[in-house]
């Protein structure tokens, strides 16, 4: 599903070439990522991760399992930093996810969405 107003692609399943296309339109070969670790969704693209979360926060998810990073498409580096990721309430005083088992799961999701 495409956000009508930015390149914002909720993410399902998996990420077809069409939806990596359309993330691609504000960034190029970088897009960024915004994933729901308690119910495996994600979204793709946007000009802030911000954005991401808005659409995963109105499908249900719980704000403390929404997470934000990115992912190189050339390199396939997946990154796990985003301005969504400060959340002091949550000991995550980084715009990088410091919590070992919470990257591990965002970078197990991306991968399973992305194929990789």
């Amino acid at each position: 599903m495409y956000n009508r107003l930015m390149s914002v692609v909720f993410i399902q399943d998996k990420a077809t070439p069409k939806d990596i296309l359309k993330a691609q339109e504000d960034y190029g070969k970088y897009i960024k990522i915004v994933v729901d670790i308690g119910k495996n969704l994600m979204v793709i693209g946007g000009e802030w991760h911000a954005d991401g979360e808005k659409v995963l926060l109105e499908k249900g998810a719980d704000s403390k399992n929404v997470w934000g990073g990115g992912i190189d498409l050339d390199t396939k580096n997946i990154d796990t930093v985003a301005l969504i990721n400060l959340r002091p309430k949550q000991s995550n005083f980084s715009q990088e996810i410091l919590d070992k088992k919470v990257r591990a799961r965002f970078v197990k999701i991306v991968k399973e969405k992305f194929n990789l």
